[in-house]
């Protein structure tokens, strides 16, 4: 039984990490934009909303990424919409392997499916959607700017 938990947890995590290939770190700097755009062969965008920028790039495949970016050129959130989720261990960077852990954990603690919610001191992790319309979203808490909401990054 033990077996099939751990196999399940193992597809679960497979299943949301591997879909687009994209290069936003979070908790980056900002010289992975143009990357990103290189990767994801997509047209880039930039607007400044004061005391940040965002960078929306918008692949050919539907994909919209977007890296909110503090003026000090540090990548504090990132969001997504398209029919796939973005490469989350590239888009997550250092912060892959804590999300990975708590969705272990949260998968281990309830069954079926719907959007996914992580909220750990540090991280803060969003998606849903249904098959072929995906969002999420992913942030440092501590990374935004003085006077900025969750609910600004989109």
């Amino acid at each position: 039984m033990k077996m099939r938990i751990v196999l399940a947890m193992a597809i679960a995590v497979a299943a949301l990490a591997p879909c687009f290939p994209a290069g936003a770190s979070l908790g980056g700097d900002m010289t992975s934009v143009r990357d990103d755009q290189m990767k994801l062969q997509g047209t880039l965008r930039t607007t400044s909303n004061g005391p940040y920028n965002v960078h929306e790039i918008q692949a050919s495949s539907g994909l919209v990424l977007r890296e909110y970016v503090s003026l000090s050129g540090n990548v504090f959130g990132v969001a997504w919409q398209g029919r796939t989720h973005p490469d989350l261990h590239q888009v997550l960077g250092a912060y892959y392997d804590q999300y990975v852990q708590a969705v272990q954990a949260q998968r281990a603690q309830r069954h079926g499916h719907g959007p996914l919610l992580i909220q750990l001191p540090g991280l803060v992790v969003q998606m849903g959607g249904h098959m072929n319309s995906l969002i999420g979203k992913a942030y440092i808490p501590q990374g935004m700017p003085v006077g900025m909401h969750p609910e600004d990054i989109r």
